[in-house]
């Protein structure tokens, strides 16, 4: 991930936090220090314990199959009512299903008007909340002009790349770039459909409510501002960020998003309605009056984080840069967060992690984005059995 210069000085001190990297078996964290925590500042929390019972303090993350592999540039996935799998193609523009128990592929189609480039391309999948009747798949995609968000219907009835319908554009106009394009989509607990974007290298974007860049948006499934947002008219749900990329709501409905930094923190933050999330300003835990301040907080070179996933009590964040699965406890834990890492450096690069039930995960690399080195293999969609 390219990183822009930094427009404001960071605070100084932090609590540095253990934080596990397998060297060994895959479910082994290290005691390596290598995240940082502190209690959260006022506003960030109830101060009340959470609700349920705290997960167990280490955790564990064990891959038990690999589910499929041959993908190119894989970015969104959607798990369908039936446990397959949609995949989408950040560089081709496409969509692909894959059984959830075989791994067999069936190529669905192109999306028309995808125009992948840089960091662009055709990135978040999100089934719709009605998907049992209406049968539409959402997309987040870079096109000529824009990034933007349409919805297309899914006919399973019709023959292998025929089965994508024409794109409706719910959403359009959201700044694009060769860089921090955000990309994730997912329809929350609220049935409102939210999206992370980037600021594209103009970091005065986060900071202007006016522009779609470096926000989380909250929409209604037709596109438009969902009712209750924070500012008038507007589908801004909260700013101040610099590229978002990953999403996931826990049992009591509380938003987790993951951040790229620049060249110091990455980010784990709660996202409350209305907040200010520091960038450029702050980087990292600031502890400055009016920014929300992340929850955990990693160096870059230890996460670059992107699809995050809740499960067993805690997010799972999967890191590119970094290599590795993060585990943040966040049931049951009052203002810390203790993260671990699992499978450092054994399956590179990893771009979405997408709870499967229970204690699974589907979790899906990155070594053929051009970032990557597709001489470790090429990528592919791993279950992993959590705790």
């Amino acid at each position: 991930m390219q990183r822009p210069a930094v427009t404001a000085a960071l605070a100084a001190a932090a609590l540095v936090l253990t934080a596990g990297c397998s060297s060994g078996g895959s479910d082994t964290p290290d005691n390596g220090k290598s995240a940082e925590s502190s209690p959260a500042p006022s506003g960030t929390s109830t101060g009340k314990p959470r609700a349920g019972d705290a997960p167990a303090e280490k955790g564990s993350a064990k891959v038990t199959k690999t589910l499929t592999e041959n993908l190119k540039s894989p970015w969104g996935l959607a798990p369908l009512p039936d446990g397959d799998l949609l995949v989408s193609s950040r560089d081709e523009g496409t969509i692909t299903r894959v059984d959830g128990k075989t791994g067999k592929k069936t190529a669905l189609g192109s999306v028309p008007g995808v125009s992948p480039a840089g960091e662009g391309g055709l990135m978040g999948l999100a089934l719709s909340p009605s998907y049992a009747s209406d049968h539409m798949v959402y997309a987040y995609f870079t096109t000529e002009s824009d990034n933007r968000i349409a919805r297309m219907l899914y006919d399973e009835k019709k023959p292998a790349g025929q089965q994508l319908g024409a794109p409706d554009t719910v959403f359009k106009g959201i700044p694009k770039g060769s860089i921090h394009n955000g990309g994730r989509i997912a329809f929350g607990p609220d049935k409102m459909l939210y999206a992370g974007t980037g600021e594209t290298g103009d970091t005065g974007l986060a900071q202007d409510k006016k522009s779609l860049g470096g926000k989380i948006l909250r929409l209604t499934p037709d596109g438009d501002p969902a009712p209750g947002n924070p500012f008038d008219d507007s589908p801004v749900y909260s700013y101040g960020h610099r590229n978002v990329q990953g999403l996931a709501w826990d049992e009591e409905k509380r938003l987790w998003a993951a951040e790229f930094g620049q060249d110091t923190w990455d980010e784990l933050n709660e996202i409350k309605a209305g907040d200010n999330y520091g960038w450029p300003e702050v980087e990292g835990k600031g502890h400055e009056d009016g920014f929300h301040d992340p929850v955990a907080q990693w160096k870059t070179s230890e996460a670059s984080p992107s699809g995050i996933a809740y499960a067993e009590g805690s997010v799972w964040m999967a890191g590119l840069r970094g290599e590795r699965l993060w585990r943040i406890p966040v049931r049951g834990v009052d203002g810390t967060a203790e993260p671990q890492s699992f499978l450092k450096e054994q399956h590179g690069r990893l771009r979405t992690v997408v709870a499967a039930g229970g204690d699974k995960l589907w979790l899906v690399t990155s070594e053929t984005d051009s970032r990557g080195t597709p001489e470790k293999g090429d990528d592919k969609i791993l279950e992993v059995t959590v705790k």
